[in-house]
């Protein structure tokens, strides 16, 4: 590095600061998903920005690749929605689960465990969630938005169109749309920017600010409690987490890896996202993920960790702008949980529709988990039928030992419930 042309650091600093324009959007989207759960907005801005800075110095410095470590977004609605709300966690009870299955990643990314899994779940199933979780991403945009409502002889039905709450809505998603479609770089912090003009420019903007001082900083904790580890509910709300922390990771690594051409950093980098997310549970949020935006920085001619040792360093100063990030409505954040649930749905091209055993519980799972509303439910829907369908059908060869002792996991969840 000492021997590095000065536009070489340049070209870095530069992708590192696009890279921290693409991505700060989560400190404000991340943090109205986990206050729902229970935790304060305060102090779940706090924990994401913790989080997004050592996530990205830790590949920064080990992995040497410029690869954005941020909470995930799906990962988040899972945390919050299905381990805290449905399981009735406590938060801190949610967040040693969090610990518990970013140590189950960790070890599958240090042993053979990582490649026995990515053996043993089909990719049906793996595409199945992916779709799943952008449907419910697209539902918790669309209800924030006032866009639906709970009806009274529906499930759901449209809001109030002429509400300025919802006017505000759909115009912010117009903005997002067309910002994202244009490839408008930083596309998702310009629509929450101008969501909040608009929602001023309507008089529904609280303009109470949040102010977080240096010494609520110092004296924030949110720590994992595990008082609920022996319990059967706590593993099976494991499980489910770990599963999409496995895969998820694997899966956008690969492909920016293969960005790079850099194939030979996937261990050392796999071991840095399953460290940051374990090391997201002690800061008090859902688990860290390489975000999709490392594209962005990739394009941009980041070829090296000091890429998101830059991002993680502007990560930290964020706490300078949560007097000004505290202002965005919940319907200016709206447009972006639909966007990301869009392109996460993309997977569907991936579906093998002229096989139903293949078909048939990837389908069970993307609908089911939006319409359970619950990310575990909807999963263990698909993995209970794959290997039932399959066997059915004397497939049974393409059905592994391992995806059988998961699926009766997921069985065993269901009777649980129904008995106790």
């Amino acid at each position: 590095m000492k021997n590095w042309p000065n536009n070489r650091w340049l070209s870095e600093v530069i992708a590192g600061l696009i890279g921290y324009l693409t991505t700060v959007y989560i400190v404000v989207v991340n943090s109205a998903i986990l206050s729902d759960a229970g935790i304060s907005p305060e102090d779940a801005m706090i924990a994401t920005i913790l989080a997004s800075t050592v996530g990205c110095i830790l590949v920064g410095i080990w992995a040497r690749v410029p690869i954005i470590i941020i909470p995930g977004m799906g990962v988040n609605a899972l945390f919050a929605y299905s381990i805290v709300l449905q399981y009735d966690f406590t938060y801190e009870q949610g967040l040693g689960v969090v610990v518990v299955a970013s140590l189950i990643f960790l070890i599958t990314a240090i042993t053979p465990l990582g490649d026995q899994f990515k053996k043993a779940i089909p990719d049906a199933l793996k595409h199945g969630i992916t779709i799943g979780l952008g449907l419910f991403l697209v539902l918790i945009g669309l209800e924030n938005g006032g866009l639906i409502v709970s009806g009274d002889y529906s499930i759901i039905s449209l809001g109030d169109f002429s509400s300025p709450y919802v006017v505000v809505s759909l115009l912010s998603l117009l903005v997002g749309v067309i910002l994202f479609v244009k490839n408008v770089p930083a596309n998702f912090l310009i629509t929450m920017v101008i969501g909040t003009l608009i929602a001023y420019g309507f008089g529904v903007l609280d303009t109470d600010q949040t102010t977080i001082t240096a010494e609520s900083i110092a004296n924030f904790m949110v720590l994992p409690t595990f008082d609920h580890i022996f319990g059967l509910t706590f593993w099976i709300a494991v499980l489910p987490l770990s599963i999409v922390l496995i895969f998820e990771s694997m899966g956008l690594l690969h492909g920016q890896l293969d960005m790079l051409n850099r194939h030979q950093a996937f261990h050392k980098a796999n071991k840095s996202s399953a460290l940051a997310a374990t090391f997201s549970g002690f800061f008090g949020t859902s688990p860290t993920i390489p975000a999709a935006e490392t594209a962005a920085v990739i394009a941009a001619k980041a070829r090296t960790g000091l890429t998101s040792v830059v991002i993680g360093i502007l990560f930290l100063g964020t706490f300078f702008l949560i007097p000004y990030i505290s202002l965005i409505p919940a319907n200016a954040i709206s447009p972006i949980l639909i966007i990301v649930g869009v392109l996460m749905m993309q997977n569907i091209k991936h579906i093998k529709v002229d096989d139903l055993t293949e078909a048939f519980p990837t389908f069970l799972i993307m609908f089911m988990i939006p319409f359970t509303y619950s990310i575990a439910d909807g999963m263990a829907f698909g993995f209970i039928a794959y290997p039932i369908v399959k066997i059915v059908a004397g497939r049974k060869d393409e059905v592994t030992p391992l995806l059988i002792i998961i699926s009766s996991l997921f069985l065993l969840e269901f009777l649980i419930k129904g008995f106790v």
